[in-house]
């Protein structure tokens, strides 16, 4: 079932939202070689604690940190580590903010000093299908010409399109319905109406789409090694247009 938002809980989400936003903000300024994601989860813990809020994932099913920081060929769900990153690294930190109750949830990749020309384009190309997947996400059309025009633009460019994880609803819980898919045939699958919120959050791998899970059951990872980048925002659905929740 999908829950509709009234406008007082989008605007009580977007809050949420902008908290997130100024996060990633600083976490911009931090990533660098000779940094750890620990270090991260550390700074990204003390902060919201100082803004009033919570890291809604820790805990989660028995999730220990603040954030996934997934590094490299790390789709999603990798574990903060002690281990610094090194120069020509990209790393994904991931967060779901819990701001009196409201939820928001973003994740953002960042280069690691200088990449590589393929790395960048692969950020570039990620960051993009996002915002194109966010065009398409106003009151009567469908779910799929969101996945569509994600896959459709990714592949164009020589990329794939994660299909084991998907994009979600949120409100009261992290995981609502709809399943937000980033691939798919235009003009397919729930129409989009207002009052709607999901999260848009495009997995883009430099190979093969396919995945295949680490042995501690969290941490997802390309099946060939090569790099894999996301980015992903909450958003609103509203008459005028999609609000981006967590917008930078």
């Amino acid at each position: 079932m999908i829950k509709l938002k009234s406008k007082r809980e989008i605007d009580l989400m977007h809050k949420a939202g902008q908290l997130l936003a100024n996060c990633h903000k600083e976490i911009a300024k931090r990533i660098k070689p000779g940094v750890t994601t620990f270090e991260i989860n550390s700074f990204v813990d003390k902060y919201l604690s100082e803004h009033g809020a919570t890291p809604e994932q820790k805990g989660y099913k028995g999730y220990e940190y603040a954030t996934c920081a997934s590094i490299n060929d790390e789709i999603c769900h990798g574990f903060p580590r002690h281990t610094p990153l090194k120069n020509g690294d990209i790393v994904t930190i991931d967060m779901v903010v819990n701001l009196n109750g409201a939820l928001a949830d973003s994740a953002w990749s960042y280069a690691v000093g200088e990449v590589s020309d393929e790395a960048a384009k692969l950020l570039q190309v990620t960051e993009e299908s996002l915002n194109r997947a966010i065009e398409k996400a106003v009151i009567g059309n469908r779910l799929g010409d969101i996945g569509h025009v994600i896959q459709s633009y990714v592949e164009g460019e020589g990329f794939s399109v994660v299909r084991d994880f998907t994009g979600h609803g949120i409100g009261e819980t992290i995981h609502e319905s709809p399943t937000i898919l980033h691939y798919g045939e235009p003009n397919k699958g729930l129409r989009i109406k207002e009052g709607m919120v999901f999260t848009i959050e495009p997995m883009v791998n430099i190979g093969s789409w396919e995945s295949k899970m680490d042995d501690n059951g969290w941490t997802a990872r390309t099946i060939d090694g090569k790099l894999s980048a996301q980015y992903e925002h909450t958003i609103a659905i509203t008459k005028e247009g999609p609000i981006i929740l967590t917008k930078q």
